[in-house]
């Protein structure tokens, strides 16, 4: 069964270490992407620092990942470009699952995480009148 999902929401990334993040349910969009900076690669490792540090979540920590790859992505202005892509988890409702996110830099984005149609198809419909259904659940869960 699918689960409703508001416009906004926050989510946990547990394998980056960032928690309540916000994200924008976009079912204009393909991909799913993460505000990244920093991205480097080394020696066949993917080096980048997750968000800013205007972020209330950042944390400076690298991340590290042996296994990621490179994905053409039109972005909203209709260019195309290549970015990387990792596999790593997003905890929403309380249940984890897998999720491919591209790095990009958000800077200029009022939401670090935007949420696409690829992770969204056959798990969520989304009701545009709401806002932080998951967080909402996860908080009063908390108490």
């Amino acid at each position: 069964m699918k689960r409703n999902i508001g416009r906004i929401d926050k989510a946990d990334f547990p394998l980056l270490n960032l928690f309540d993040i916000e994200a924008k349910i976009d079912t204009g969009a393909y991909t799913s992407s993460i505000h990244c900076k920093n991205m480097t690669v080394e020696d066949c490792y993917l080096k980048c620092t997750f968000l800013d540090e205007e972020h209330p979540g950042y944390h400076e920590k690298e991340i590290i990942f042996d296994e990621y790859d490179v994905k053409v992505v039109k972005s909203s202005n209709g260019q195309s470009e290549a970015r990387y892509r990792i596999k790593t988890e997003i905890l929403l409702f309380g249940k984890t699952q897998e999720i491919y996110l591209t790095l990009s830099d958000r800077e200029e984005m009022r939401f670090p995480v935007l949420l696409g149609r690829n992770f969204l198809s056959n798990k969520f419909v989304v009701d545009i009148n709401r806002t932080n259904l998951s967080f909402k659940l996860k908080a009063k869960n908390e108490h």
